[in-house]
């Protein structure tokens, strides 16, 4: 007697999908609940994926780290990372309110001028830039971060050229990264600076920067003292105006409540994803906020009974900040199509959600990493609610095209037409990765303000 293949396969043994609900700034909250439909129009009307950016909410992150820096007792400037997203709204709003714009190259220096943020309040990083973006930041005043000798030889060579004299900061190594790409080493670094006396006449150095990974406090106020040391050592070698340090960014994002987190990090394993993918790295999504990540810093001692705030301030030393991720924090969401659901739970144990985009418009996977929150679904017509285990894939031919590889525990069957909305995608995942693929457009992005309380709110596509 035969026996029916189908009767003797089970389904597979999948794990318990792990709930990872994503924190909601309240103006996110109340689009969703109450001005659903006009998101609905707008995914309709724009093309899925769409980015929807919200600069009310950038704008409330910058007036709260300019309030930690200031009760920690720090003197600070703040420049956006313009890496970590492309949107123009983002740069009005940093010239609106009168803080700075970190770029990396010629178009985005360009972008910052265009969108109001004057030459001195713009930041120049990156190594060994070229000469036509050392033209124009010598032409707008900004200030240059040199990563070598031969780059400061250059700029003066351009200052010179231009009759101007170029700001400058030193970008070092710290004493815990002596082998990092980025920076001058010990010795480096004491020869710049001697040059930078030498070449008053084109060079003003400013003060010292330095690149660190990860998200210590400690560790970012012990890097920061080091460059307080080197800004007195350049005074008294003829550099008096080495009165600033540049902690880079660095300063993390709540995406998740910390026990929903740390009971995330006990239980993971690669069942919990489509192909048994095993990653090696997150990012801390239920870190602390950046405000208190900027009270630790600060109040770090550095020695002597004093904090790192105290011993700046006794000495005439700012800090600069380069906040990306931080000043975007709720700024943004991504919002999906569902295109198809190959519901795979009697063979595998869970469905496979395939949306109109790919895995290039949310791109924690540059990262070599997968985006961890929750997605919202919403639907038009709501089923009845049962745990609907599913993981997330891109429209592409590429079999790595997982928009989210974890499988998520949906509160209720996904079907065709249903939207998916990623909170809190504005920091670095909107366009990091992006890519016309299979001649596809890159997603919109439609600026959106709540307005006043019972209004409709107000929205433009990015740039226009």
């Amino acid at each position: 007697m035969l026996i029916s293949r189908q009767v003797l396969e089970r389904p597979a043994v999948t794990a318990r999908p792990f709930a990872l609900t994503a924190l909601r700034h309240p103006v996110v909250s109340a689009l969703l609940a109450d001005h659903r439909a006009l998101l609905t129009d707008l995914l309709d009307g724009l093309g899925s994926p769409l980015h929807v950016v919200l600069p009310e909410v950038f704008e409330e992150n910058v007036r709260t780290l300019r309030q930690a820096f200031a009760e920690a007792g720090a003197a600070a400037d703040l420049l956006f990372a313009k890496k970590a997203n492309k949107a123009a709204c983002y740069t009005t709003s940093a010239a609106t309110l009168g803080i700075g714009v970190d770029v990396a190259g010629a178009p985005e220096l360009i972008k910052a001028l265009a969108g109001g943020v004057p030459g001195h309040r713009i930041g120049i990083s990156g190594p060994e830039k070229d000469d036509a973006l050392h033209r124009l930041a010598v032409q707008h005043g900004c200030l240059v971060a040199v990563d070598s000798i031969s780059e400061l030889r250059r700029l003066a060579a351009t200052a010179r050229a231009a009759r101007r004299q170029a700001d400058v900061l030193l970008r070092s190594r710290t004493a815990a990264q002596p082998g990092s790409r980025f920076g001058l080493s010990t010795a480096e670094r004491d020869a710049a600076v001697g040059l930078c006396a030498e070449l008053a006449a084109h060079i003003s150095l400013r003060g010292f920067s330095f690149h660190l990974n990860g998200y210590s406090p400690a560790e970012r106020a012990t890097a920061a003292n080091e460059m307080i040391g080197h800004c007195l050592d350049a005074r008294r070698r003829g550099s008096p105006s080495a009165r600033l340090v540049d902690m880079g960014g660095g300063l993390p994002v709540r995406y998740v409540e910390p026990r929903l987190w740390d009971d995330f990090l006990r239980q993971n394993e690669p069942a919990h994803y489509h192909g048994a993918k095993d990653f090696k790295d997150f990012y801390p999504y239920g870190g602390q906020p950046a405000a208190r990540a900027v009270a630790a810093i600060m109040a770090h001692s550095v020695g002597g009974g004093q904090s790192l705030a105290a011993r700046a301030a006794r000495h005439g030393i700012r800090f600069a900040v380069e906040p990306g991720r931080a000043l975007l924090d709720q700024a943004g969401f991504t919002m999906y199509r569902v295109q198809q659901v190959d519901d795979r739970r009697e063979s595998d144990g869970y469905a496979i959600v395939t949306v109109a985009g790919s895995s290039f418009s949310l791109s924690e996977q540059w990262f070599s990493s997968d985006y961890l929150p929750d997605p919202l679904l919403l639907s038009a017509q709501p089923g009845a609610a049962e745990v609907f285990p599913a993981c997330v894939a891109g429209s592409t031919c590429l079999e790595s095209d997982m928009v989210t590889w974890r499988k998520i525990g949906f509160p209720r069957p996904v079907r065709r037409g249903d939207h998916l909305v990623y909170l809190n995608t504005a920091g670095y995942q909107m366009d990091s990765n992006e890519s016309p693929f299979h001649d596809a457009p890159l997603p919109r992005k439609v600026v959106v303000r709540l307005g006043d309380e019972g209004a409709r709110p107000r929205w433009r596509l990015d740039g226009i």
